[in-house]
């Protein structure tokens, strides 16, 4: 990290975590969603760019009294065959007052720890009590957020996770044991009546889960971000109340909600879910497809020094 005050300060991958401690963050998120929702943070609908082969530019401003932040993204599906990361990016953060650049944060790791608050925070939010266990579909680099965040914050819920085989599932569990002691393998069939919780964390185009809904099991879909994607079934969409984190980006990017048709009207923001309370007597679904805004919170945690 660069030393001179009046110089912009780049913070590695690193450096980007240390100041992004999960329970701050999360309440930062809690205050960014009510400043969205009352028109203090302007954060547009994020800009697609293609770019190469398959692969696209996002770019993500945010903007409040205090500070703006620019996420800008590239996404490379190819990369992995070139042993590379997906994706690569940086986060921009501005001071409001004068447009001086203040801060350029490591964006993948702003991304993963910001989408994982966010999921924390429908916890808190949308569930009776702390989960006893939660399960987490999917392997890749939002399940490992996951479950660091599940650690800090709820370290007394067991991890369950389940990936695209077995195998798959089981070897997250080995190479992350020291993220979470309570890590470990979900076998196949009915979701275990233990499981408070079922956060989905996958691309998937079908729907990978589909159970009744049932109150006191909060369903997140977290991973899903395209039209074309869907991880969430209709069966369980038709029985549950609907939340989203951002109402407006949902509409066009929520295929689990897209594809089964739901009346808009119906799907609540997190800022309703937090100010206005839920009733926890029916089952919930949050769908999270994240907003710039969310690292605008981040961006005040990190310039705060987590």
């Amino acid at each position: 990290m660069t030393s001179n005050p009046a110089l912009l300060q780049t913070l590695s991958a690193a450096e980007t975590v240390a100041r992004l401690p999960f329970a701050p963050l999360v309440d930062a998120i809690a205050q960014a969603a009510r400043d969205q929702a009352a028109g203090r943070i302007a954060s547009p609908e994020r800009l697609v760019v293609p770019l190469g082969e398959g692969g696209v530019i996002l770019s993500m401003p945010a903007a409040a009294s205090d500070l703006g932040v620019h996420k800008l993204v590239t996404v490379q599906p190819a990369n992995g065959a070139r042993g590379l990361p997906a994706i690569h990016g940086l986060v921009t953060v501005l001071d409001a007052a004068t447009g001086r650049p203040l801060l350029l944060l490591d964006g993948p790791e702003v991304t993963g720890r910001r989408t994982a608050a966010v999921s924390l925070l429908a916890l808190r939010t949308l569930l009776p009590a702390p989960p006893r266990a939660v399960l987490l579909v999917g392997t890749g680099v939002q399940a490992v957020h996951h479950v660091r965040a599940l650690q800090a914050l709820l370290p007394q819920a067991r991890v369950l996770v389940r990936g695209s085989s077995p195998a798959r599932a089981e070897a997250f569990c080995a190479a992350h044991a020291g993220d979470h002691p309570g890590l470990a393998p979900c076998p196949a069939g009915p979701v275990p009546d233990m499981v408070d919780a079922v956060v989905l964390l996958t691309t998937a185009t079908e729907p990978v889960y589909d159970e009744a809904p049932r109150a006191g099991r909060l369903v997140i879909g977290a991973g899903a971000f395209k039209p074309t994607m869907a991880e969430i079934g209709p069966r369980t969409l038709a029985g549950s109340q609907l939340f989203a984190d951002d109402p407006a980006g949902a509409r066009h990017e929520a295929g689990d909600l897209l594809r089964a048709g739901v009346d808009w009207n119906l799907v609540r923001s997190l800022a309703e879910a937090l100010d206005r309370g839920v009733d926890l007597s029916r089952p919930v679904v949050f769908k999270s497809v994240g907003c710039a805004a969310w690292d605008l919170a981040a961006a005040r945690v990190a310039m705060t020094g987590g």
